[in-house]
């Protein structure tokens, strides 16, 4: 009994660790970028010593992935919970918008960590993350695809537009928000996330 409760508190301690590394590790993103962001770097924001690093991360590109995958975890896991309270596929739409803009908006230093990670780190065969992979990998993507064709399928929304064009557009939108400093300037993100809503209402609810 005393073991199991030692292996816990020490996998607790562990993760932690790991945790308070990766956060400094988005820090450094956000500071100095993708390039600059050595492990002494980073070692320097968590306050620890880059040995201390190496012995929960094997290096540089195995900490970036971690990273990674906790900021795409992190987001898909916030706005997965809110769209799961909705009831029809417009208001799992409109709580998908308003989810997914109050995320990048509020965690402005999450996201720039991650476009740093996906648009400059590199595979051992040296592709950019970027590159990777089909985007039905991203339950993000998948859950947007999949609202869009359930209102199609129960006649809420238009059926001639094309699913994987409309979730485009509508993930373009949201990323805007964060993308154009004029924009967070001069909107809010309730109002922001309002005007998408009734934009995309307009170009996809199924009319009488």
């Amino acid at each position: 009994m005393t073991d199991r409760k030692d292996g816990e508190k020490q996998s607790f301690i562990t993760e932690a660790r790991r945790s308070q590394i990766m956060n400094a590790a988005i820090a450094t993103l956000d500071e100095i970028g993708y390039v600059n962001a050595s492990l002494a770097q980073i070692a320097k924001r968590a306050g620890i010593s880059t040995a201390l690093i190496s012995y929960h991360f094997k290096d540089k590109n195995d900490l970036m992935d971690h990273t990674l995958m906790m900021l795409l975890e992190e987001s898909s896991a916030y706005v997965l919970e809110r769209t799961a309270k909705a009831g029809t596929a417009l208001e799992r739409l409109h709580a998908y918008i308003s989810a997914s803009v109050a995320y990048q908006g509020t965690r402005p230093m999450h996201n720039t960590a991650l476009i740093e990670i996906v648009f400059h780190a590199r595979t051992p065969e040296n592709v950019p993350y970027y590159k990777l992979g089909d985007t039905d990998d991203d339950p993000m993507v998948a859950l947007l695809k999949q609202i869009l064709c359930d209102g199609q399928a129960n006649g809420e929304f238009r059926a001639d537009f094309n699913v994987l064009v409309m979730a485009s557009v509508i993930q373009g939108a949201i990323g805007e928000y964060l993308a154009n400093a004029n924009l967070i300037a001069e909107v809010d993100l309730e109002t922001y996330s309002a005007e998408l809503a009734r934009t995309f209402d307009r170009a996809i609810v199924a009319t009488s």
